[in-house]
C-alpha cells in the first residue's frame, strides 16, 4: 500500500525550496509574455493602462490570499474559500497564483482546483491572442454582456 509522501525537510524542520525553480520561472515568464505584451500594446495605443497595472496588483493580492490560506490550513483555522482565490486569479492575479502555488506548495495537488486554475490561465491567453493577432474577432463583449 502506497504511503503519502511528506515534503522533504531540512535539519531545521522547514520545507525545502521550490523544485525545478529555473524551469518553473521560465514557464511563468513564457505564460506572462502575452498578457504583458497585450496590456503594454493596449496602454501605448491609448486604450487604457488598467490591464498593465491590474496584473501586478492582482498578482500581489493573490499571493497574499494564498499565503493567508496556507497559514490557516496549517493552524486548522477558517480557510479562504476557493472561489475567492479563483476570482482573484480571474481578475488578473493568475501569475501570482502560479508563483504562490510553488512558493507555498499550496493547492498543487487538488485536481479540481488545478482544472479551474488552468482554465483561467487559458482564458487569459486566448483573450490576449485574440487582441494581439485576431484583432478582437472573438465575441468577448457579448460574453461580458451576458454575464452582467
Amino acid at each position: 500500500m502506497a504511503r503519502a509522501q511528506a515534503p522533504q525537510r531540512r535539519a531545521s524542520g522547514r520545507e525545502q525550496g521550490v523544485r525545478n525553480a529555473r524551469l518553473k520561472l521560465l514557464a511563468l515568464a513564457v505564460l506572462c509574455l502575452l498578457p504583458i505584451g497585450g496590456a503594454a500594446r493596449m496602454a501605448w495605443a491609448g486604450q487604457g493602462w488598467i490591464p498593465l497595472a491590474l496584473y501586478p496588483l492582482a498578482s500581489l493580492v493573490t499571493v497574499l490570499l494564498y499565503w493567508q490560506d496556507k497559514q490557516q490550513a496549517r493552524s486548522q483555522a477558517w480557510r479562504t474559500p476557493e472561489k475567492v482565490l479563483h476570482v482573484s486569479e480571474l481578475l488578473g492575479g493568475w501569475p501570482g497564483g502560479l508563483l504562490a502555488q510553488q512558493l507555498f506548495r499550496h493547492k498543487t495537488r487538488k485536481l479540481s482546483y488545478q482544472l479551474v486554475f488552468w482554465g483561467i490561465v487559458s482564458l487569459h491567453q486566448v483573450f490576449w491572442l485574440d487582441y494581439l493577432w485576431l484583432g478582437g474577432r472573438l465575441p468577448w463583449q457579448s460574453l461580458f454582456a451576458s454575464l452582467g
